[in-house]
């Protein structure tokens, strides 16, 4: 089996991982013309890091990353503590990963290494003008054709291979939100010479402060060499503008009354970029014969419960999983008296099928990510008022794992989203799948 990867961020690649350790020829084709990650830091909750453990990978993200042993929510006016969270030890005991933040860059180093170690093909400056679903191949704008057992769509929001399985272009809209994206170096923080920001660079800790209609995230990256700030603020961008180059001065008027702590930190940046933050409606199919979506191609969210990137590392777990699953099946069916296929084109249809499957198995799971994210956004958001104090009142109590949450209800929704083995998870979908098509034949 061949599997044709459209993209190589992060999702595109875990895709890659998966596939090489089953055994399946890949192909990775990514437009630009040098492999590069932009972004600044990113969170990887359990669920992401339990991938990174299944690969092999967890010892080189704890080695480029931190675990966060704490987790702060603060008042946006005056810094004021609302809750505290510990993590450290009790998020591994209790969803068997830890909780990592991690530079962008190196995140997608990891993967990219591994990926190219295991044997996946990368080609650079490739890019994809058209898909065709029956004959399974791909059609490069240098007029080269490529074809593949399956081809995978990893390629964001703006994707390609998108167009070919809902034979209609469906485009990104809006959410109504932007973010700033800034970094620091401690060197830079400790120029301040305020206790409250060296404070808060000591800690390994997310720390957030919530307030009308924003909220914005600070934590260390690479060891606490450098620090991540990410602001988040109603959308203000062109409707034709994705990302450009931010003013400083109107980022630093648009928190001119938040905490003082945080306007220091600000004062700092030298350098910022504002990025669109946009969605698609929930789309009819993700997959169309062998070809198939993940990650932001298909479901992106609002990054408000740190699972973007988690969700499409499990797509790309998953699909590697499932399709190695088929092709152990069709080894063993072939060279024994099972008749669990014959020709190729059974093979082709039982492919189709397994793709089938992971979207059942994916959808319902990235459908109430992207909603949690939403609902997030209404919480962070509260302008003040009675339900902003309910709120604050109801957070002092809350927690992710059960040893720190008194509301039981945030804990037992969290372990539904960190909690869940994912590969297990596919691996019985499979049997079961595989049940029903030997006792139909």
């Amino acid at each position: 089996m061949k599997v044709l990867i459209v993209g190589a961020g992060l999702g595109g690649l875990a895709c890659a991982i998966a596939c090489r350790r089953e055994g399946i020829d890949v192909e990775i084709l990514e437009r630009s013309p040098e492999i590069r990650e932009i972004g600044a830091g990113i969170q990887v909750p359990p669920n992401g890091t339990r991938i990174m453990r299944d690969f092999g990978l967890l010892p080189q993200m704890l080695e480029k990353g931190t675990q966060v042993q704490e987790v702060h929510f603060r008042r946006y006016k005056d810094g004021r503590l609302l809750r505290t969270m510990l993590f450290g030890d009790d998020i591994t005991e209790q969803f068997g990963a830890p909780w990592i933040v991690i530079h962008r860059v190196d995140y997608h180093r990891i993967l990219y290494d591994e990926a190219i170690r295991l044997g996946a093909v990368l080609r650079l400056g490739a890019e994809v003008t058209s898909i065709s679903v029956e004959e399974q191949t791909a059609l490069l704008a240098d007029g080269t054709m490529i074809r593949a057992d399956v081809i995978i769509g990893a390629d964001g929001q703006m994707s390609s291979v998108r167009t070919a399985v809902l034979e209609v272009p469906v485009s990104p809209t809006p959410t109504g939100d932007m973010a700033y994206r800034a970094t620091f170096s401690r060197e830079q923080l400790e120029a301040l010479g305020d206790d409250d920001v060296d404070e808060l660079c000591r800690k390994i800790a997310v720390t957030s402060w919530l307030g009308p209609d924003k909220h914005t995230i600070f934590y260390p990256v690479r060891g606490g060499k450098e620090f991540n700030l990410v602001l988040l603020r109603p959308d203000n961008l062109s409707t034709d503008v994705r990302k450009e180059q931010g003013d400083i001065d109107e980022m630093r008027e648009s928190y001119a009354e938040w905490d003082k702590t945080l306007q220091k930190m600000i004062s700092c940046v030298s350098l910022v970029y504002k990025w669109k933050l946009t969605h698609l409606p929930e789309l009819q199919s993700w997959t169309k014969g062998s070809v198939a979506l993940l990650g932001d191609a298909c479901h992106p969210t609002l990054p408000y419960q740190a699972q973007g990137a988690a969700m499409a590392v499990e797509d790309g777990a998953v699909i590697g999983k499932l399709l190695g699953s088929l092709q152990t099946q069709i080894f063993k069916s072939s060279s024994s008296d099972e008749r669990f296929l014959s020709t190729r084109s059974a093979t082709q249809e039982l492919t189709a099928q397994v793709l089938a499957l992971y979207e059942k198995n994916r959808k319902e799971r990235t459908t109430r990510n992207v909603q949690g994210a939403i609902k997030n956004r209404q919480l962070f958001h509260m302008h003040d008022g009675i339900l902003q104090k309910i709120r604050d009142f109801v957070l002092g109590y809350a927690g992710v794992t059960w040893k720190n949450d008194w509301t039981w209800l945030s804990s037992f929704r969290q372990s539904q989203t960190l909690g869940l083995d994912v590969l297990e998870d596919c691996g019985k979908a499979f049997e079961d799948w595989k049940l029903s098509i030997e006792q139909a034949t």
